[in-house]
């Protein structure tokens, strides 16, 4: 149920387009003002001879790039994957070509080659970070060897060793700067689409709920005209004689009427949150929740368990509360061997229910994992081990405390427990919001 919910709120891939054009063309830009800006002081300001004209034109190549790029019909483009690589590309050879000209890496700005793979790394996917550490990689080992020697005063030159130095640097930095980049960028992709998908399933509970009040509604305000025709139905039965050749259709008209009096009734009785304000017993809750769970071959005992003479606690309907546990009794009736068992314990302090199976258990390996996104121990079922992370955000933004562990007999155990005051404070605020 929990994969079925959210297969639609998939992970987007990078390639769907992470990054728009407009972003790339203000970035160059900056590039554009900071190598223009260096070459003028360097050349005019302190004196030093550059070949101005070779120089600039690579400038000038970026420039035309932009103004092309910077068409209002593309501006608000979001690029593919492929494309913000090569648009990445270009840069890191402009950069290069700008080095061969300006010393290479004796040139203290050839730690620009960063830039473009640190990019890269942050919105692109793995394949293309690489290629593209690849081409800068590449780069910089050619700057090492061939390039156009700085104009120093004097008779200044860097030793081969220094210059080998600066190479391992920058390679190494590339390296371990894709790599932390990729991978903090990954989890908060991750995390999003998780949040996404957890959210998906909480607005389809809630228009369950709202669909089940407006039938609620629809049955209340149907029940007067239908009660009407009934009356006038009886009515006509009465004044027939009883040879008439209407007499069968008025009373198939009377049944009829009667049916339909009976699935309203049942559709206003009919349990599932139709009120948002109502309150109900957690036990009630959690017998709610494991109602669409129950399969043959799996027993589902609930339990109520109370410490001392409290009353068991109450709040309003909250759909993350019984989408939480229906997630979490699904998981545990899908491993249990032969049942699961739903304890609602509560105090004057607390509340908890547990849920626990006779199945496997958790590995250990997941374990200290559990309850974070795109985390299963079923690579077989086709799902994306999202469950879990929903029902515990659901159930954390009730104000519970989600815990996952072994039992010492075999099996799960997974208990949620709530402050008191808290729970029970959910009925009284969603009363004063509307009073």
């Amino acid at each position: 149920m929990a994969e079925t919910l959210v297969e639609q709120a998939a992970p987007a891939r990078p390639s769907a387009g992470r990054v728009r054009l407009r972003t790339l063309v203000l970035v160059r830009w900056i590039a554009i003002v900071g190598q223009t800006g260096a070459l003028a002081i360097v050349h005019w300001g302190l004196g030093y001879d550059l070949p101005v004209e070779a120089t600039l034109a690579i400038v000038g190549a970026s420039v035309v790039l932009n103004l092309v790029e910077s068409h209002p019909a593309r501006a608000s483009v979001r690029l593919s994957d492929r494309e913000a690589a090569v648009a990445l590309g270009f840069d890191i050879l402009q950069l290069a070509l700008l080095l061969y000209f300006t010393g290479g890496l004796k040139n203290p700005f050839a730690f620009l080659f960063l830039v473009p793979v640190t990019i890269s790394a942050s919105i692109l996917s793995l394949r293309s970070t690489i290629v593209l550490n690849l081409l800068a990689f590449a780069c910089v080992s050619l700057l090492a060897l061939f390039h156009r020697p700085l104009p120093w005063s004097g008779d200044f030159d860097l030793p081969q060793l220094y210059i080998f130095g600066i190479w391992v640097a920058i390679a190494s930095g590339m390296s371990f700067v894709s790599a932390y980049a990729w991978r903090v960028a990954a989890e908060s992709r991750a995390m999003s689409d998780a949040l996404a998908a957890t959210h998906a399933a909480l607005d389809r509970e809630l228009r369950l709920a709202a669909l089940g009040r407006l039938a609620a509604a629809a049955a209340h305000e149907l029940g007067t005209p239908l009660g009407t025709i009934a009356v006038i139905a009886k009515e006509l039965g009465r004044e027939l004689p009883p040879s008439s050749p209407l007499k069968e259709d008025v009373e198939l008209l009377q049944s009829q009427t009667a049916r339909c009096r009976q699935i309203l009734n049942d559709l206003a009785k009919r349990p599932g949150g139709d009120d948002p304000f109502m309150r109900i017993a957690l036990p009630a809750i959690v017998d709610q929740a494991a109602g669409p769970h129950r399969r043959d071959g799996v027993v589902v005992d609930i339990k109520a368990e109370a410490a001392g003479d409290a009353p068991p606690p109450t709040c309003a309907h909250a759909p993350e509360i019984v989408h939480g546990l229906g997630n979490l009794i699904q998981n545990a009736v899908d491993f249990a061997r032969s049942q699961v068992t739903l304890r609602s314990r509560w105090d004057d302090h607390t509340a908890t229910v547990l849920v626990e199976d006779d199945g496997p258990g958790i590995p250990y390996d997941v374990l200290s994992r559990i309850g974070e996104p795109y985390i299963s121990t079923r690579p077989d079922s086709g799902g994306m081990g999202l469950g879990v992370f929903i029902s515990k955000t659901l159930l954390e933004r009730t104000g519970a405390r989600v815990e996952f562990a072994n039992q010492l007999g075999g099996g799960a155990k997974v208990a949620v427990t709530w402050m008191r005051a808290a729970l029970e404070a959910r009925a009284t605020e969603a009363m004063e919001a509307v009073s």
